[in-house]
């Protein structure tokens, strides 16, 4: 019987060899990555720079890298100056410019905006519904205010959102006396989306999500 086994195994090998690879594992859930208005005027130099915002432009990279390599889709969200109407992502006016860092590839969506929330007057909801997508991780600039409009209006409108806390940067604040430093404001808006409007999460633990 064992020689009988071994000959079969012999004579498998070949086709065992020559059989294509697995695709890769589709993902369960339709998902999107949304980089929202990573642009030169948020670094130093900028006109409203803020606190730390190369780091989270290199998570964010992190992030689009993954989605990249694994053929997920990406939408980049750029805040356009006024009276602009299309988006512009690597000419024109180089402040508001993307960054280097997280610079749209040939294909990927280009959604540009005059408000803070990305839905408004824009088509990004149609770009997103065309894609399918049912998931939406968002990263970008500035935490409080761009990234957590886009987060509530996106779970308002039934998608399931996952906000990458250090692939997003914000600043300081001032109300009337009290100074509010960039790192309260950035835990206080992500207090405020998480569990009612969000999942949130760091880069590690959704690309270790993402293996």
């Amino acid at each position: 019987m064992q020689t009988v086994l071994a000959l079969v195994a012999i004579l498998l090998l070949p086709a065992l060899a020559s059989a294509p690879a697995l695709p890769p594992k589709a993902d369960p859930i339709p998902t999107a990555l949304v980089v929202i208005d990573v642009q030169n005027f948020y670094f130093p130099g900028g006109a409203m720079a803020l606190v730390d915002p190369l780091p989270a432009s290199l998570q964010a990279k992190r992030l689009l890298e993954r989605f990249r390599a694994k053929g997920w889709p990406v939408v980049h969200v750029q805040h356009l100056p006024t009276g602009q109407a299309a988006p512009s992502p690597n000419t024109g006016d180089e402040s508001y410019r993307i960054h280097p860092n997280v610079l749209p590839v040939a294909g990927e969506t280009v959604i540009g905006k005059h408000h803070a929330n990305a839905f408004r007057d824009t088509d990004l909801l149609a770009a997103l519904r065309r894609i399918g997508a049912r998931r939406l991780v968002i990263a970008g600039m500035q935490t409080h205010m761009c990234v957590e409009a886009a987060t509530r209006h996106a779970a308002d409108l039934g998608f399931e959102v996952v906000v990458v806390h250090d692939a997003c940067a914000t600043r300081n604040l001032k109300f009337g006396p009290t100074e509010v430093p960039a790192a309260q404001v950035h835990a206080a808006a992500l207090a405020a989306m998480s569990g009612s409007y969000a999942r949130v999460v760091s880069t590690d633990e959704l690309l270790d999500e993402l293996k």
